[in-house]
């Protein structure tokens, strides 16, 4: 049986749905991330397996046990807010030591605890320094000691890396997965950074509208998306519609202006209205003989790593990432060829705004 279990969880304040049918299974030391745009359900998820507001219908269970009417305090639960609450006029080791006096561990325990989990978030040397000495990476790993100390079955983070710089935010993604796999707590984490959920996370629950439209692993979320939201919120994509036509060869689409494009066949019937994704990094250059699609670059953007074209074609507006490989970037309105394999080309439901119009 799955550790942490939510079936049919919903939340509503009035009429107005918050969360929707939300159904979840969690194992055991598993790292699950809630994603999407702000309004999606994601926090109220969050609040609803801590306790902190109470469901509208549904039941949570947790290691067999109902926590579905359980009070806050009574769930032993360990949480990180997105501002830390750290106590101010308390050391970091009084931070740390809180949550063990509340529950009343004796002093020589609390001690050995303590020092144990200043050492796992690389703390121990400021245990006596007060957070306003802290930088901001080192306040946000007081407050997951003081959320581990007291071992909790599972570890809610609500946007924890969000106040760091973008540097310090990256570098700390991958030290909060560090401690999570040395310590095994299953953890569930709150993001609306879909390249921090997909770095660190086993499985990811994409949220819109405050229902789950798709829980996977990083890679099949973004490889495989199941609805166009999820395409394009999750990584940049282009968006082609068409209408899909079985020929001889497989499975077609016919694209803007008639022209055809070869992809796998889904599970869409001939003739049904789609959109194409196309992801940025699966477009590549080529000589003209080879092109699927003549383009005029209208811009260039350096990212580093990468170089990021925006060209127009007959089918729309395109973005292409190519590889930084050192060599000279192509020119901005110089007239190229695009291509891209059969295999990399997703099919899904166009939107409902889209099919409405």
């Amino acid at each position: 049986m799955s550790f942490l279990i939510l079936e049919g969880v919903s939340k509503y304040y009035g009429d107005f749905g918050a969360l929707i049918d939300m159904n979840l299974t969690v194992e055991r030391g598993e790292f699950i991330s809630l994603l999407g745009p702000s309004g999606c359900g994601k926090t109220t998820t969050l609040q609803a397996i801590a306790g902190l507001i109470p469901v509208t219908r549904g039941r949570m269970r947790l290691d067999g046990h109902d926590i579905t009417n359980l009070p806050v305090n009574q769930r032993g639960l360990g949480i990180v807010f997105q501002s830390y609450a750290l106590f101010p006029h308390m050391t970091v080791a009084e931070n740390v030591s809180f949550g063990l006096e509340m529950r009343q561990v004796a002093k020589h325990e609390r001690d050995l605890r303590i020092t144990e989990m200043l050492k796992l978030v690389h703390l121990d040397a400021h245990a006596a320094r007060y957070p306003r000495e802290l930088s901001g990476g080192q306040r946000q790993r007081v407050a997951i000691a003081r959320a581990l100390v007291i071992a909790p079955p599972v570890l809610l983070l609500d946007e924890p890396l969000s106040n760091l710089d973008a540097k310090l935010r990256e570098e700390m993604q991958f030290e909060l997965r560090r401690i999570q796999r040395k310590v095994g707590t299953t953890t569930i984490m709150v993001t609306h950074d879909q390249a921090e959920a997909l770095s660190i996370s086993d499985r990811v629950v994409v949220m819109e509208a405050g229902r789950a439209t798709q829980i996977d692993a990083p890679y099949r979320l973004y490889e495989h998306p199941r609805t166009e939201f999820i395409s394009s919120f999750v990584g940049k994509t282009n968006l082609l519609p068409g209408t899909v036509a079985r020929g001889a060869s497989g499975t077609e689409v016919v694209l803007a202006q008639g022209q055809r494009v070869e992809v796998d066949g889904g599970e869409f019937a001939s003739g049904a209205a789609v959109t194409v994704c196309l992801r940025p990094e699966k477009l590549f250059f080529t000589a003209e003989a080879d092109g699927t699609v003549e383009a005029r670059i209208e811009e260039r953007f350096f990212l580093g790593s990468q170089w990021l074209y925006r060209v127009s074609t007959a089918l729309g507006e395109l973005e292409v990432s190519c590889a930084n490989d050192g060599s000279a970037p192509l020119p901005e309105h110089a007239v190229v060829h695009l291509a891209w394999a059969r295999d990399v080309a997703r099919l899904v439901a166009p939107s409902a705004a889209k099919a409405a119009a």
